[in-house]
């Protein structure tokens, strides 16, 4: 992937993360996932009273970008306010694996001040909960 793609996601990332709705955490984060098609969908945080019921800005694109018909995606980057890079939570990671191209992506987080780390997806869930994992056999 060219490097003006990551550009256009991280820019599209701290966009978004300026709406998180974080009156709990103060926690801002974004999140731009691009499409197996370029479509890039963006989504934030969004935290709740009932804990439990907050969600995290890559869920939310993920869950944005399927209700546009989007199904796959090659690339993501996540972006927040802390001092350094940080990687996708568990559910995430989870959520990732369901949705990724050919099993695997490209995850990029980054920090208001500069600071980077990338990813594959699978270096972060080296056994992942997969469609195989349901078998009875």
């Amino acid at each position: 992937m060219t490097a003006d793609v990551w550009v256009e996601l991280e820019q599209a990332a701290r966009r978004v993360m300026e709406q998180a709705y974080v009156p709990y955490s103060s926690f801002r984060v974004g999140a731009a996932v691009r499409g197996e098609d370029g479509s890039v969908v963006v989504g934030c945080n969004v935290e709740n009273a009932s804990f439990p019921a907050g969600i995290c800005a890559e869920r939310a694109a993920v869950a944005s970008a399927v209700a546009r018909g989007v199904r796959r995606f090659t690339h993501v980057v996540i972006a927040t306010e802390a001092d350094s890079p940080t990687p996708p939570c568990g559910m995430c990671r989870q959520v990732f694996v369901e949705f990724a191209t050919s099993g695997d992506l490209e995850i990029l987080s980054v920090t208001r001040d500069g600071a980077s780390a990338r990813w594959r997806l699978a270096q972060l869930a080296p056994s992942p909960f997969t469609t195989d994992s349901l078998s009875h056999h």
